[in-house]
């Protein structure tokens, strides 16, 4: 990614040219650029000095950290990032920042509306997320990976990547020959009017039963999965209502939720599976394992082989997460193929990456594989997340439940006085919704996290609510200084950003550190950095209004003085929140 104003890129890029001039010797020096803490009075620190010397003594130079710390200094080329350095204890280098560096760079990313980084190489990128099973309603396991899947394509989008978001839906397999007989017994019609999805899901579990107990039953279902899977017409025409009815209430839960997908079910790869079964098969790549016939990977800490061929003659998960890898490698040109599931699929996953190593199919070297995995929704009693009957909590319920929260909260601060039924709307929905993904995304994703209303509805601590209203407030102060939008146009291009105060220097700082935390999410893909990030955004912005002020006024209330170099940074502060609440996939309300 190119450094554009990412601070500790650029500091690195600088760092790194320094430690080879000083020491040539040395290949592909560690180079630690870090913010400094609180104990430092720099702004940023380069930690090096202490490995490049452990490197220097194996190679039989005598030196010490602190000397190695002064060579690096010299070497440093010119720029106009560093005002000055300084070396620390044993060898830390301590940064300060070039006050007109920032300044304008703040600047810059205000004109910009904080554009992504340049020259970023453009990848195709597939992102498999939501996933949920047709014939079932979308409940709370489905909550995790929609939102985090949602909000790691708005990244690669955001950065300019070409992003393909598949919805690998449960649609195939041996449940569908079940539900086919049980309709032929229990809903005579069903080639021509599919039940609703709730009846739908009924039946689908009155199925299983039959399915597990009844010898006659299961032998018939097994008949209509080779009926569906030959495409047989009347078996292809209910499996297709079936089908319609499960989409439309998917598609009342994502478009409730802003969420973007491209449906390709597991009935997608049904002949690739075929031909790659009989390939693989042919070639003599399987084993045969009591009728089955298996794949083992490279990888031999991973004990169980991936079942490529049931002894029924059948296929499963195994065979179309391999067909559908080899499909987006070989049709779609993946370049990088990311698959948001529980954590509960790491080891499938693994199994998966090695298997399809092993027979040609993926080659780490050109394609990056992520498994981006989280942790359970909790329930406040700090268990599986249910309702009282036990049974998983719908996803419709539960928006259907903030919703009514967020109106009940709103009502309670008594907004509903202040915005038009239309205003109010906008923000009930803009805080439910929001609240949701927010709690999702605030926790490191491979963590369990308890689910509570109250929690996230919470006005104060890093929630929603807190930094939609923050962000409202801020978008404020430019109207309540009476700038009209081609006065502030005006001003971002005539006026120097503030930064002379130490509330306004850390506030910019901070500002420009979005790129970093877009770099690292870039990489290790846990959006809770983001939220962390805007939490401390928002926090530095109410040290900075509450030190600095931005508008003066007399006795009487009138306007004094407009602090026009504040307004422009308070402007930033407002871009820069709008594009992580954009990212996290938040909608902003202009009252609240």
């Amino acid at each position: 990614m190119d450094a554009g104003l990412n601070i500790r890129k650029n500091l690195g890029t600088l760092f790194s040219s320094a430690v080879k001039d000083a020491f040539p010797s040395i290949k592909d020096p560690l180079i630690v650029i870090a913010p400094s803490s609180g104990k430092f009075p720099s702004d940023y620190q380069c930690n090096s000095a202490l490995s490049i010397n452990a490197q220097l003594k194996t190679e039989g130079i005598k030196t010490n950290p602190r000397d190695v710390a002064l060579k690096i200094i010299e070497k440093i080329a010119n720029n106009n990032i560093i005002k000055k350095t300084e070396v620390a204890g044993p060898g830390f280098i301590n940064i300060w920042l070039s006050e007109t560096w920032v300044a304008s760079s703040v600047k810059e990313l205000l004109i910009k509306d904080v554009e992504p980084p340049k020259n970023e190489a453009k990848q195709k990128i597939i992102v498999d997320f939501s996933a949920p099973n047709i014939a079932k309603e979308m409940h709370v396991g489905h909550l995790r990976s929609t939102i985090i899947g949602e909000s790691i394509a708005r990244l690669f989008e955001y950065l300019g990547h070409d992003v393909l978001r598949i919805n690998h839906i449960g649609d195939w397999g041996t449940q569908f020959g079940m539900l086919i007989a049980h309709l032929q017994d229990r809903f005579p019609d069903y080639v021509t009017v599919s039940p609703p999805i709730a009846d739908l899901q009924a039946f689908y579990k009155e199925s299983k039963q039959r399915f597990d107990e009844d010898p006659e039953f299961k032998k018939r279902a097994y008949s209509c999965v080779v009926k569906l899977q030959s495409f047989e017409p009347e078996s292809t025409k209910a499996w297709q209502l079936i089908c319609d009815v499960s989409r439309k209430e998917f598609q009342k839960i994502y478009d409730r939720l802003d969420i973007k997908l491209i449906e390709r079910g597991e009935s997608f790869y049904q002949t690739r599976m075929e031909k790659l079964a009989k390939q693989l098969k042919d070639d003599g790549i399987l084993e045969e394992d009591d009728g089955r016939y298996v794949l083992w990977g490279l990888n031999k800490s991973i004990t169980i082989p991936m079942i490529v061929i049931k002894s029924d003659g059948g296929f499963t998960y195994d065979t179309s997460d391999l067909a559908a890898l080899k499909q987006r490698i070989e049709e779609e040109k993946a370049e990088r193929i990311i698959y948001v599931t529980d954590q509960g699929q790491e080891t499938h996953f693994m199994l998966l990456k090695s298997c399809a190593e092993k027979i040609g199919y993926y080659d780490p070297s050109k394609v990056r594989f992520d498994h981006v995995g989280f942790g359970a929704v909790l329930g406040e009693d700090k268990k599986k997340f249910k309702t009282r009957s036990g049974e998983s909590v719908r996803l419709i319920d539960l928006l259907d439940e903030g919703i009514k929260r967020a109106e009940a909260k709103l009502e309670e601060k008594g907004r509903r006085d202040d915005m038009t039924p239309e205003e109010f709307d906008i923000a009930k929905t803009a805080v439910a919704y929001g609240c949701i993904k927010y709690a999702d995304l605030s926790h490191n994703r491979v963590h369990e996290y308890v689910f509570s209303f109250d929690k996230m509805l919470d006005d104060k601590g890093n929630t929603a609510v807190y930094l939609l209203y923050a962000y409202t407030r801020i978008r404020s102060i430019a109207r309540n200084a009476k700038m009209t939008p081609e006065q502030l146009k005006s001003a971002i291009e005539t006026t120097a950003v503030a930064v002379e105060h130490e509330k306004e220097w850390k506030l910019a700082k901070i500002l420009l550190k979005f790129y970093e935390v877009i770099d690292t999410i870039n990489d290790d893909l846990c959006p809770h950095h983001l939220c962390e990030y805007l939490y401390d955004v928002a926090c530095c912005f109410t040290e900075f209004y509450d030190k600095c002020y931005c508008i003066e006024k007399d006795s009487t209330g009138e306007i004094k003085v407009v602090h026009t170099n504040r307004i422009l940074l308070c402007e930033a502060t407002a871009q820069v929140m709008s594009k992580c609440f954009h990212l996290l996939g938040l909608k902003t309300v202009s009252k609240m």
